[in-house]
């Protein structure tokens, strides 16, 4: 007998919600990174997926192994954490770098100049800037 069939139907249902909400976020990170056009855009998609779609998958795991084994299981609670803390990090660090990498080859339709945060300015003309004091 597998321990499948001896889970309470109490711990069953949240392990399959949880399971198919998981899946469900992952599955729109991917369809976001195969259908929006900019690597700005892009980088949306998996950064919500890591966080919420592996939270839940986490969770569910968490509850499974945890009711199966009658007792707390913790490595769970390690690898959300290390995500949790990881994830932001790497992400605005590729979005910093490709902003970056933009700018520096003066690319105008890339989406870094989208909101007039970035301005591209000719260094010719360019006011020139003040030492400091």
């Amino acid at each position: 007998m597998s321990t499948i069939e001896t889970i309470p139907a109490w711990a069953a249902l949240p392990v399959a919600l949880l399971l198919v909400l998981g899946g469900t976020v992952i599955l729109a990170g991917a369809l976001g990174l195969l259908r929006l056009r900019t690597f700005y855009q892009r980088i949306h998609g998996p950064a919500i997926t890591i966080t919420l779609g592996a939270g839940c998958l986490l969770l569910a795991s968490m509850i499974y192994f945890t009711v199966t084994q009658a007792r707390p299981v913790f490595h769970e609670i390690i690898i959300t954490v290390f995500i949790l803390l990881t994830a932001p990090v790497v992400a605005m660090t590729i979005m910093r770098a490709a902003v970056y990498r933009d700018l520096r080859a003066r690319k105008d339709g890339g989406g870094v100049t989208a909101g007039d945060v970035y301005a591209l300015t000719d260094a010719r003309t360019a006011p020139p800037e003040t030492p400091p004091a």
